[in-house]
This record gives structure tokens, sequence and C-alpha cells, in this order.
């Protein structure tokens, strides 16, 4: 802690410049600081913030580093540094920096399972689905009653095209957690839905209608499953029954449904699902969504 009161001052003057927006003034006032307390870390963080907000990212981002491998030599691991580097991270995209980093911190604190299941998300974000596949699956076995893991590992099984597998991992969540069973099957369908596998992605939501069949939105992701499919007037039905389920939202739903069929290329469905909209809520943007409709339908 600083206690010499002319480097006090010199610290208020630096913060003072920096609430002016005088970066450059702050920062060569607060290298001086540095260079006088190096073990002080609050004139590490002002570095770090003032070089970020001057622009000079790559020395924000040194500072920070700093601050973590001091972090990470505690026994105690507050994770401040660690967690603005991988917000970083993730901001610009600079995915294998950011494996690298949970690599470290994993290696340091090696029981710590935030930072074990940061790197997992790491390693899915790189591509490397295998090494995801086996941080889960070690904090399934840490934390074994945890569903949200076990979701993890289902991710990371399915991203490594193990999608049996996946679905074990998902069903064992349920078999925790069996009160939202259904939360756990569309899980499981968002990811076949999202890999264009209608089928797997219908038969799954089935199982979540099965469970929960008063939650109306999974009858409008039944809906887009059965377009994607060819079978629309099941689709069409499924979408009928969300809109019974909750009537203030049924004109969401069909402008959802529209927007569906318009990425179908299916203007006549289009149309007819926007008009319903319309009809329960008068909205521009479903009269503007109507009005595209029925120009590439090739009506006025």
């Amino acid at each position: 802690m600083i206690k010499d009161d002319p480097v006090i001052k010199k610290l208020d003057s630096a913060d003072d410049l920096l609430k002016q927006g005088k970066y450059r003034e702050a920062i060569a006032l607060l290298k001086h600081i540095h260079e006088i307390y190096p073990r002080e870390e609050s004139v590490l963080l002002r570095l770090a913030w003032a070089s970020w907000d001057s622009g000079d990212k790559a020395c924000a981002i040194g500072y920070w580093e700093m601050l973590l491998d001091r972090e990470l030599q505690r026994k105690v691991f507050t994770g401040f540094a660690y967690d603005e580097l991988v917000r970083i991270c993730k901001q610009e995209r600079q995915i294998g920096k950011l494996v690298a980093l949970c690599e470290k911190a994993v290696s340091a604190q090696p029981q710590d399972v935030g930072l074990m299941e940061e790197l997992g998300t790491a390693y899915l974000l790189s591509g490397q689905s295998n090494k995801a596949c086996d941080v889960f699956k070690k904090l399934t076995s840490l934390e074994e009653d945890n569903p949200a893991f076990y979701c993890r590992l289902g991710e990371a099984l399915f991203a490594d095209g193990r999608a049996k597998e996946s679905e074990t991992a998902y069903l064992q969540a349920g078999k925790i957690d069996p009160e939202q069973i259904d939360r756990y099957y569309f899980k499981m369908a968002d990811l076949f839905a999202r890999d264009g596998r209608h089928a797997e992605a219908k038969r799954l939501l089935e199982k979540c209608i099965a469970a929960n069949p008063a939650k109306s939105i999974y009858y409008c992701y039944l809906g887009d499953e059965l377009i994607g499919l060819g079978d629309t007037d099941e689709a069409l039905r499924a979408y009928e029954t969300a809109a019974k389920l909750d009537q203030d939202s049924a004109g969401t739903y069909y402008n959802r449904l529209g927007n569906t069929f318009m990425k179908e290329k299916r203007y006549d469905r289009a149309a007819d699902a926007f008009q319903k909209a319309v009809d329960y809520e008068n909205l521009p943007p479903y009269r503007k969504n109507l009005a595209a409709a029925r120009k590439a339908w090739g009506q006025t």
C-alpha cells in the first residue's frame, strides 16, 4: 500500500487526468509511480484501464497479464485480471490466446471448477472438441450431481460428432433434475436443429411436449422442424396449438412462422402466416412482413 504522501498526490493527479481523458499524461505519471512501487497492484490496474481506453490494447493486455501472474500465485484465487482477460480475448476473437490463458489458469489452480469450465468453453470455441470432452467429463466426475456439467459434456460430445453419447449425457442431466426433463430434451433438439438434422430434432421436441405439453414455444420449434421436413400442414397445426395455448403471444408466433416460411421460399404460406399475425396484432412490423411476402409471391 502506498504511504508516501507525494506519491499519493501524484496518484490523485493521475486519476484526475484519467477523468479528463488525458490518457498520455496519466499513463506517463502512472508509469513513474509504478517504478517507485512495482508491487502496487492498484497502479497496474489503472495502467491497464488507461492503456485500453487510450487505444493501446497490447499494453493493456500486458498489464492485465502481469496482474494475472500475481493472482495465480495466491492460495485464494480472486480472478479479477483473469476475468478481464477472458472477456478481452472473446471480444477480440483471440481464441488461441484464450485457450493459452485458460490452460495457464487451470495449471495453477487445477481444482477450480469455474476455471475448468472456461477452459472447456475455450476448447469448443477453438474447434478442439475432443479436448473439451475430456474437460467436461472430468467436471462431471468432480460434481456428479451437477446437471449443468452434463449439459456442457453433451454439447462437447455433439460438436465432436458423437451424437448418441451427447444424448446420453443430456439424459443423465434429466435424471439428476427430473422436474426439468423437457429442458434437457429441448437442449438436445436445438443442437440437432442447428445442424439441420430435422428428423432427430422433431423426435426430441415431441419428447419435450410429452413432458411439458403446456409450454407453447415447444410447438413453434416443432413447427419449424416440420417445415424443414416439408410437412407444412403439420407445421401449421403445431403453430396453431402454440397460439391457442398462449393467445397473448399468438401474433408473435404467426410472425415467426411467416419468417420461417420466407426462409424456405414458401411465400404463399408466409403471406398467410403474416396475415394471421396482423389479425391478432395489427403492428407495423407484421404489416411490413406481410407486404414483403405478398411481393415475393407476386401479389400486390
